[in-house]
């Protein structure tokens, strides 16, 4: 779990996250347990600043109503419910005194590569908020009531297979979540291969270009292919699907990070500051020091 006031390096543009620490005395790369613990855990500034965790978190409550933000949207989790924050994203805790439910944190390196290809461990994209039907919710809390019965069984079987067990047992956990069908009444069909192609060439150079001539360019389509098919799965452009992006990156380093606008400017590849702070006033109605101070709850600085 996390260690008060520990940070990480970041993903490679500066960006401080919390990294995952176990107790000692336990297998390293997962850890499962009840909210109680972890609200105890917790430092008190962790409860309304946001963090960027690199690893895991799925959170089930089973009791009372889960409040949690991630990257700036809010989620409210009943019982039978899931929400799943990948390594990231920005996220927020709520209070969580009237909520009890099972914390399951884990590091991707704790599964096989086979799995964690399967369960799409390393998709942006994938589903944050997850609601299974009445039948899949049964099976989903007979893998966590196993993975923590398994985690809580600790030194009655040899590390090597305890760590096997528990391996095994996230992997049924994290692939059912994962491959959970869409909502009823979900309005969109799965993406094309178009724009599969399209979104993660967005991921790799979104702060290098936002023009949607250089992605057609690169990926060998015309630019309106590429804005036919964003609309087709996203129901947004091209273009605006590109800006949502860098709008986001740009919220998670003004929320977590300490660098100054001029820093992100240049590392969302913005020739000045001045035009990464006219640019994000324009998408969001806020200039990057007010979203700072606003998302931080920090006191007005008049800047």
């Amino acid at each position: 779990m996390v260690k008060n006031g520990q940070h990480g390096s970041g993903t490679g543009r500066t960006i401080r996250e919390v990294p995952f620490t176990a107790p000692a005395g336990v297998p390293s790369g997962v850890e499962v347990m009840s909210f109680a613990l972890l609200r105890s855990r917790l430092p008190a500034r962790s409860l309304t600043g946001p963090q960027r965790p690199s690893f895991h978190h799925l959170l089930a409550p089973t009791r009372g109503v889960l409040r949690h933000s991630v990257d700036f949207t809010g989620y409210v989790m009943r019982p039978g419910t899931w929400l799943w924050v990948r390594p990231g994203q920005v996220q927020q805790w709520h209070t969580m005194d009237a909520t009890e439910g099972t914390a399951v944190l884990f590091e991707a390196s704790f599964l096989d590569a086979a799995t964690a290809a399967a369960a799409r461990l390393d998709d942006p994209y994938a589903a944050v908020g997850l609601e299974p039907d009445e039948r899949e919710g049964l099976r989903l809390e007979m893998a966590r009531a196993h993975l923590r019965e398994e985690f809580d069984a600790f030194g009655r079987l040899p590390l090597s297979v305890h760590t096997a067990a528990l391996r095994h047992l996230l992997a049924v956990l994290v692939l059912r979540l994962s491959h959970l069908g869409p909502p009823a009444g979900s309005p969109r069909a799965e993406p094309d291969e178009t724009f599969l192609r399209f979104r993660d060439a967005v991921e790799e150079d979104f702060f290098r270009t936002r023009r949607v001539e250089d992605y057609a360019r690169r990926l060998g389509y015309s630019a309106r292919t590429l804005t036919r098919a964003s609309l087709a799965a996203t129901e947004v452009g091209a273009k605006e699907f590109i800006d949502r992006r860098l709008v986001l990156e740009a919220k998670r380093l003004l929320a977590h990070g300490d660098q100054s606008a001029v820093q992100i400017s240049r590392q969302l590849g913005f020739s000045s500051a001045t035009n990464f702070s006219k640019y994000f006033q324009e998408r969001t109605g806020q200039s990057p020091i007010s979203f700072r101070t606003t998302i931080r709850g920090l006191p007005p600085t008049g800047g």
